[in-house]
């Protein structure tokens, strides 16, 4: 993880990628000043490039929000054709992402818990990334045959954000395995 000395671009990117990293190590109340200094800007650089800290966080859900997508898409891909090994190999990667050291949970939950409002932009931006996701992962479960894909669909996510929220308390060793053999059973459905 760079450092804010190595941080290169403009002042817009130097504050995306502050953001990003202090956001999802301190949390979305990260203050502006503590932003600011990261990225070596001025106060007038977050309001022109984002109207102000909510912007800027915002557009920081939809970058994390395409990267991850792109993440699943690969992972499952590098599970060959199979929709069942694309499904599980996801919870095999899960399990290595969330018990890396450094590892800080679901970016999207903890945005959820940042901003009481119901009526934040925010959280319009999470639940697309997760209806998304579910749309991916219901996907697969077509192709698998599965009898019921979009119930199926709702209880792997339900799975891969218990995985995440598990690895950020570290009340299980490898809480993608433990995730892995239930999703099995979702799987099995299909036989």
């Amino acid at each position: 993880m760079a450092t804010n000395s190595s941080v290169r671009g403009g002042p817009r990117d130097r504050l995306l990628e502050a953001a990003k990293r202090l956001t999802y190590s301190q949390g979305p109340g990260i203050g502006v000043d503590a932003l600011l200094r990261e990225a070596q800007v001025a106060r007038r650089s977050l309001y022109e490039h984002f109207g102000g800290k909510d912007g800027l966080l915002l557009e920081v859900i939809r970058q994390a929000a395409t990267e991850d997508e792109e993440w699943i898409r690969s992972t499952l891909d590098a599970g060959g054709d199979d929709p069942r090994g694309r499904l599980l190999g996801l919870f095999d990667e899960l399990d290595r992402v969330v018990t890396r050291p450094g590892f800080r949970g679901c970016r999207y939950l903890g945005a959820d818990l940042g901003f009481a409002a119901a009526d934040h932009p925010i959280h319009r931006e999470t639940t697309a990334y997760r209806q998304r996701v579910r749309a991916v992962l219901e996907n697969e479960l077509v192709d698998l045959g599965h009898p019921s894909p979009q119930h199926a669909a709702e209880q792997l996510q339900l799975l891969i954000e218990g995985v995440l929220a598990t690895g950020a308390a570290a009340t299980v060793a490898h809480p993608g395995r433990v995730a892995r053999a239930l999703a099995d059973t979702v799987l099995a459905q299909a036989a």
